[in-house]
């Protein structure tokens, strides 16, 4: 049986969710990473790279802060879009794959 990861819902850093918590783009950026929270690895890789696109010049560094994704992550994702019509291998990451968490770490010593 596979065990699945909670997580929590990222929160956006920007300077604007910092200023007006309760604002229309506070909420815009909280759907953004409730949708996230849902996703597969590839498909947040992806969705944000859509987002970037959209978004254009700066696109990209705007997705790292209310995301939390790292550039390169963002980056990669674009690329996918773009090339989106060769064909993925189907494996993703098994769950509980890859880095432990921070606070995992931390907790340990």
């Amino acid at each position: 049986m596979k065990k699945k990861i909670e997580r929590k819902i990222h929160r956006c850093i920007c300077k604007n969710c910092a200023k007006h918590p309760y604002g229309k783009t506070a909420k815009q950026h909280q759907a953004i990473n409730r949708v996230l929270l849902d996703l597969n690895e590839r498909n947040r890789r992806r969705f944000v790279g859509v987002l970037a696109n959209e978004q254009g010049h700066g696109g990209t560094s705007q997705l790292a802060e209310i995301t939390g994704l790292s550039r390169t992550t963002i980056v990669r994702g674009r690329k996918e879009i773009e090339h989106s019509n060769q064909k993925l291998p189907p494996e993703i990451r098994r769950a509980g794959a890859g880095r432990l968490l921070v606070e995992k770490n931390n907790q340990e010593s």
